[in-house]
């Protein structure tokens, strides 16, 4: 007997090993593999880019790969509207979309993602007046357990694209998205270091003279690495070849993962070695096409968990998260992630109805993180209405969770609509949505 195949997800700390693993290449394949699936009494998860840290897509039911699921369909420039296949990744898209003078209002920092994965776990970039991506989303097209597709969109189904923008997986499989694109644009980047008080300081200051604007704080250090992008009418000047290795790949990558090495096996000397980091990153300016400066290469082994909080109260956060990350029980030779999202009106949207702030914390592989994230978690949770991320790691339950989101219900009543017999579930789902009503 042939052995049974194996999922594993990008940072290689989830595996699963389904009952079936199917790549349908269509979706009258996809269509097929559901309803077989629903028929035997199966449960359906759907692997996108693998780019989630946590066990959202872990199943001993049948596992859907969208990886042959991932053609542009149709690009109208006048209107801005995107067609694409689930599978799409945001790399992939964007290059298709500056073929026709388009682009994506706003990225995060990893373009490996499908489109389809990216929007149902609420990614985002940075900047207060920019949504996460699943508000580009204008419809999305689901495949239902019993093979049918149905498409949503504001016009046609309201509270189904509301439910759907950001899904956890647990409506129906992705199988074609439209976006919304905007008129491709160039940005002026500066990536520099300035000093942690000051920033805090300057909050909204900063945001609101930027389009986007974020921050790396290391623990022990007393400089943050920010980075300020806007838009720009001068010609693309991108940093040469040689440039763009020595800071994206040198820098970025095998410094800082030499730097998380050397901290693992010498623990007292993370303190020394992150001031070390935060001074020696520099500056670097340049401009380009949007989603270059966007996504840069992300190769250092980590884990990682991140909250949504109001960004009133990011200063206060920040400060506190560090106070944490500083105690000498913990070892933590990674920085914080702090970005800024606009509102948007996803049902189970992080950034939902309100303007936020994220805080991501990092732990490098085989270090500790467990007893770190919770004290983070607890502190973000309780004291300042946070929301995790559904992408990465969090423990919170649907007890708790609902408390936190205004539009629960809906998204639970639309969920019990399109997936009464709770086909597209799994433990994670179970524990973070509850079971369908």
């Amino acid at each position: 007997m042939a052995a049974q195949p194996t999922w594993t997800n990008f940072a290689g700390d989830q595996t699963c090993t389904p009952s079936r693993f199917e790549r349908p290449a269509t979706r009258d394949e996809l269509a097929r593999v559901v309803a077989e699936a629903t028929a035997a009494g199966d449960t359906v998860r759907v692997a996108a880019g693998g780019h989630s840290f946590n066990d959202s897509v872990l199943t001993s039911g049948t596992l859907i790969s969208l990886q042959r699921m991932r053609r542009v369909i149709n690009v109208d420039r006048e209107s801005g509207l995107v067609r694409c296949e689930a599978g799409a990744t945001l790399g992939q898209l964007s290059d298709a979309m500056h073929e026709h003078g388009l682009a994506f209002a706003n990225m995060g920092d990893i373009d490996v993602q499908t489109i389809a994965g990216a929007t149902a776990t609420g990614t985002h970039g940075t900047g207060v007046e920019l949504p996460n991506l699943s508000a580009s989303l204008h419809s999305i097209e689901l495949t239902l357990a019993d093979g049918s597709a149905v498409e949503v969109s504001a016009d046609s189904d309201p509270d189904a694209w509301r439910a759907a923008r950001v899904s956890l997986g647990a409506l129906g499989v992705v199988s074609a998205v439209t976006i919304q694109a905007v008129p491709a644009y160039t940005l002026s980047a500066v990536d520099t270091t300035a000093p942690l008080d000051e920033v805090l300081g300057s909050l909204y200051t900063l945001n609101d003279s930027n389009r986007h604007f974020g921050f790396f704080a290391f623990p022990h250090a007393p400089l943050v690495m920010t980075k300020t992008w806007n838009v720009t009418d001068e010609p693309p000047k991108p940093r040469s070849t040689a440039g763009e290795w020595w800071h994206d790949i040198v820098l970025t990558n095998y410094a800082y993962w030499a730097v998380c090495r050397v901290g693992r096996a010498r623990r007292p000397w993370i303190p020394a070695l992150n001031r070390l980091s935060a001074k020696a990153s520099g500056t670097s300016r340049f401009r380009d096409r949007s989603n270059k400066v966007f996504a840069t290469p992300r190769r250092v082994p980590i884990t990682e968990m991140e909250y949504a909080i109001p960004v009133e109260r990011a200063a206060d956060a920040v400060r506190d998260v560090l106070a944490i990350a500083e105690q000498d029980r913990y070892d933590v030779p990674c920085p914080l992630e702090v970005r800024f999202v606009a509102p948007d009106d996803a049902y189970l949207s992080p950034a939902g109805g309100r303007t936020t702030c994220y805080i991501a914390v990092h732990q490098f592989e085989r270090m500790a993180f467990e007893d770190y994230f919770g004290e983070v978690e607890t502190l973000l949770a309780n004291e300042y209405d946070g929301r995790p991320h559904w992408g990465k790691r969090h423990t919170r339950a649907a007890e708790d969770l609902r408390t936190h989101y205004p539009q629960w219900d809906a998204f639970q009543a639309v969920r019990s609509r399109l997936d009464p017999t709770g086909t597209f579930t799994n433990p994670h789902v179970e524990r973070v949505l509850g079971p369908v009503r």
